[in-house]
């Protein structure tokens, strides 16, 4: 597994060079905008937020001046309250425009980074378990237990990772369209990928004098 800065221009969209030969891409993404903003940025906890400092506001001018001095001193909330949420979602669909995530027969490629694009390679071999959380509207997250003592660090994967793993980061697949199919994929073909078998050449035989 490695992660690198990488200023050069891609071989491919999404990975920072041609796979090797007999490495196929299998499938390429990227978050949904809107459920990464609900996911990772908590835009509906912000949306109740500011609903409430809204109601808070408007209820007590209500009761000291009526209507006029409610509308008068909710709207500006009102409007903050919608800058605030369009700037959540503005930075989730930055995130998500900037992000590539590469499934190939060998690996998973996570291409992330708005401002300083960075890659991660995540070979099979490498990879525990994965694991689907599954929203009702067919998004989802498919987080990556790594093997071994390989540590990433939690704030160069944000928002690429698994939410409440801050011990040991597990990068995600975050908020992706139709995520049940995808992870049937990478179950498979990682699967395919642990089974296939190795051929080693056996070393020569010394030769054996006749008597």
């Amino acid at each position: 597994m490695s992660g690198h800065d990488d200023f050069a221009f891609d071989a491919l969209p999404g990975l920072p060079e041609r796979p090797p030969q007999g490495e196929l891409i299998l499938w390429q993404g990227r978050p949904d905008a809107w459920a990464l903003a609900r996911d990772a940025y908590r835009i509906r906890w912000f949306a109740a937020y500011f609903t409430i400092v809204v109601l808070w506001r408007a209820g007590a001018a209500f009761a000291d001046g009526g209507l006029p001095l409610a509308l008068a001193m909710g709207l500006p909330y009102l409007v903050l309250g919608l800058l605030g949420l369009a700037v959540i979602y503005f930075l989730a669909w930055v995130q998500a425009r900037s992000t590539t995530y590469t499934l190939t027969t060998a690996r998973v490629v996570l291409r992330i980074g708005a401002a300083l694009p960075v890659t991660f390679n995540l070979p099979f071999a490498q990879v525990g378990t994965a694991s689907l959380d599954l929203r009702r509207d067919g998004t989802g997250t498919i987080a990556l237990d790594t093997l071994g003592e390989t540590r990433i660090s939690v704030l160069a994967l944000w928002p690429h990772a698994r939410p409440g793993h801050w011990q040991k980061t597990q990068p995600a697949l975050r908020s992706i369209p139709d995520a049940a199919r995808i992870a049937r994929m990478v179950a498979e073909v990682a699967e395919a990928r642990l089974t296939q078998p190795t051929l080693t050449r056996a070393p020569d035989f010394a030769p054996v004098a006749a008597e």
